[in-house]
């Protein structure tokens, strides 16, 4: 098995490797370090056509586009979508809280705490954050992160090959196999927390809406 997926693999980079590049930049434009770890580690084999700067490349300029578009939205539209959903305010306190307080720090950071990621930029555009400052320090955050998860994935496959020698290849599928459905509940659970957040507050609301006023009994001529 471990023989015909090396050859599966070998026979996709092969022929289709600019695709990998591309999937590497699209990941991460909507989420996190996971494929960039993966592909490093991939990569520390040496017998695939991987460009690890290549790699890290494509991150950086999917993360950092990734969290411009994320800036704007809040910027632009963040009062009306918390309205629309208000649940959101509470989980993003402490984000407004850490921007106010520590801005330059917070946005170099964010990407490196999982969970974080796209409602961070939301949030320091809501909090007014001007457009070259975040561009600016959100390209270096983009460039640090993409290349310490890049060339952490090839030395995690380096010491990984030490430990397992042949066995390095089944060990990461199953290690992303696991991350997928983990993520998969994840995200779940935050959309059924959130559905029933949402209906709490409407109902709440609901019930705390003044009753309208009794109309007047029209007098008599």
């Amino acid at each position: 098995m471990h023989a015909s997926l090396e050859e599966f693999l070998q026979n996709i980079l092969t022929n289709y490797g600019y695709l990998l590049y591309l999937v590497i930049l699209g990941w991460t434009f909507l989420e996190g370090e996971t494929v960039v770890l993966i592909t490093g580690a991939i990569a520390s084999e040496g017998i695939y056509d991987i460009n690890i700067e290549l790699v890290a490349l494509c991150a950086c300029v999917g993360s950092f586009l990734g969290d411009q578009l994320y800036y704007y939205i809040g910027r632009l539209y963040g009062t009306p979508l918390l309205a629309r959903w208000p649940s959101l305010t509470k989980r993003i306190e402490w984000a407004f809280k850490l921007v106010r307080t520590h801005e330059t720090l917070f946005i170099l950071s964010f990407r490196f705490i999982y969970g974080i990621r796209n409602v961070s930029p939301f949030v320091v555009g809501m909090a007014g954050v001007p457009r070259l400052r975040f561009a600016v320090l959100n390209m270096i955050a983009a460039l640090i992160w993409a290349h310490v998860f890049a060339w952490g994935g090839y030395l995690l496959g380096r010491a990984l090959e030490k430990f397992l020698g042949d066995h390095k290849l089944d060990v990461l599928l199953g290690f992303v196999g696991i991350i997928v459905v983990f993520v998969a509940i994840g995200r779940l659970r935050n959309w059924v927390l959130n559905r029933r957040a949402d209906a709490a507050l409407r109902a709440a609301a609901a019930t705390a809406e003044p009753a309208p006023p009794a109309k007047q009994p029209a007098d008599a001529d």
